[in-house]
């Protein structure tokens, strides 16, 4: 049974607004992807998703988990000798957990030209993942700068699920109504206590925790059994944090929630240009950089 996670998913937050043009903008050119991203948070369901709208969308997905080959087979699969034809568009998840024999032998099969016009080695389009910080592994000596700069043509950063609270409605309706329909159960019609539940939550699995949540839900039929555990953890993240809140406090939050939600509408009408953004929002350029820091898009979109 195929993983929904592993399915791209169409929102309405101005943040995955942005990552679908992107997305498209990708699927008409050949040029090498990095896509970075928490766990969970759709980076093999954005490569698919990237393949199924290019030239190559009759041609296979392969998919390739790098931290579990050994030098030898790894070379034999990305160089056509176990499995791949050159054909379609090969994922390598996880590109991080490489092994330094590993990354010569992709050195050594990977095209040297970003253009599409491959020669000898890889001729499938290749689109890379992982979870960590690709410069600080860099820095630390456990992946080779070349091959870095030669797998980031362009580098695609998914946001969490907690920058996209205004997705998790849709996202929820599709995961009920995907597990209903594979296990033949009837679709559930969720509590508003759940649903406020699902949108307080923080979500440190992104989509893939929140897949797991539906599908407990459909399975169990009783959607108190199968939430008890996220409750028990939004509670314990509430005492944490403290359960006094001032009116100054809520004040200073609702504030900071416009204007967040007033910066992302901008952006998602300038197609991210953030200079065009910045003069229409009235403030300096290194002002909205220095905002978009704060709430958590710093380093968000293509570049």
């Amino acid at each position: 049974m195929a993983s929904a996670s592993h399915l791209f998913v169409e929102g309405i937050s101005p943040s995955i607004k942005a990552v679908e043009q992107i997305i498209q903008e990708l699927a008409n050119s050949e040029v090498p992807v990095l896509i970075l991203a928490e766990s969970g948070a759709g980076k093999r369901a954005t490569a698919e998703r990237i393949h199924q709208l290019s030239v190559r969308r009759e041609e296979p997905f392969h998919v390739l988990g790098c931290s579990q080959l050994n030098a030898e087979s790894f070379f034999r699969t990305v160089s056509g000798e176990s499995g791949l034809d050159g054909t379609g568009t090969l994922y390598l998840d996880e590109i991080a957990g490489l092994t330094a024999e590993c990354q010569d032998k992709l050195l050594q099969v990977f095209p040297r030209a970003n253009n599409g016009q491959h020669g000898s080695g890889i001729t499938s389009r290749l689109i890379c993942g992982t979870s960590h910080d690709m410069e600080a592994e860099v820095r630390g000596g456990r992946f080779r700068e070349d091959l870095y700069y030669r797998i980031s043509g362009v580098t695609l950063r998914l946001p969490p699920l907690r920058q996209r609270k205004e997705d998790i409605p849709h996202l929820i309706s599709f995961f009920l109504a995907k597990y209903a329909a594979d296990f033949a159960r009837p679709l559930p019609s969720l509590s508003v206590q759940t649903q406020q539940l699902f949108n307080e939550y923080a979500w440190p699995g992104n989509l893939r925790e929140l897949e797991d949540a539906a599908k407990a839900i459909v399975i169990l039929g009783d959607e108190t059994v199968a939430m008890g555990g996220l409750r028990s953890l939004l509670i314990k993240s509430d005492r944490t944090n403290g359960d006094r809140v001032s009116l100054k406090e809520a004040a200073k939050a609702a504030s900071r929630e416009a204007e967040r939600e007033l910066i992302l509408k901008v952006l998602t009408r300038t197609r991210w240009n953030r200079r065009r953004a910045a003069q229409e929002l009235q403030i300096s350029y290194k002002a909205l950089l220095y905002k978009l820091k704060q709430i958590g898009y710093g380093e968000y979109g293509a570049s």
